[in-house]
């Protein structure tokens, strides 16, 4: 009597490790490099925390009834420099309010409409980055009389 065996033979096997060679072939240059993307997102979260931090310590400095918007503000044990009602464009001011690691600053500013722009640590390239602005009540424009953040992610990738 025949014994019936039963498995896969060994050229099978080896077909269906071709066909999942091919796949992940196709597969991985999809998803293989998402840094451009992540940096992105990164300095679009970093806009959120600006514009939260701003929020924040204008809430602050109306709260305790400060009429002239110069004087500095406390938040969670930092003392945060104020122009025109909002935190300033520089570490002591919007540095201070929204503290955050990973991003290098630049020098900024403690005038009002003076920027400072928050870059992603470790990147080299240009047009990846956070810029606030701070206040200025004596501009005509009405956008320009409160902060405002925009970001720059055309160089991310």
């Amino acid at each position: 009597m025949k014994r019936q065996q039963s498995g896969f033979t060994m050229i099978e096997l080896i077909m269906v490790i071709v066909i999942l060679g091919i796949l992940a072939a196709f597969a991985l240059p999809r998803f293989a490099d998402f840094s451009g993307q992540a940096r992105t997102s990164t300095v679009e979260g970093m806009a959120g925390a600006l514009r939260s931090a701003a929020a924040i310590a204008h809430a602050a400095q109306l709260a305790s009834a400060n009429s002239t918007g110069a004087t500095s503000v406390t938040l969670e044990g930092q003392t945060v420099t104020m122009v025109d009602g909002y935190p300033t464009a520089n570490a002591a001011g919007i540095g201070a309010a929204v503290q955050i690691d990973g991003f290098t600053l630049s020098t900024g500013g403690t005038a009002a409409g003076d920027a400072i722009t928050f870059t992603p640590n470790g990147f080299t390239g240009t047009n990846c980055l956070a810029t606030y602005t701070a206040a200025d009540s004596a501009n005509a424009a009405a956008t320009a009389r409160v902060s405002r953040v925009t970001t720059t992610t055309t160089g991310c990738n």
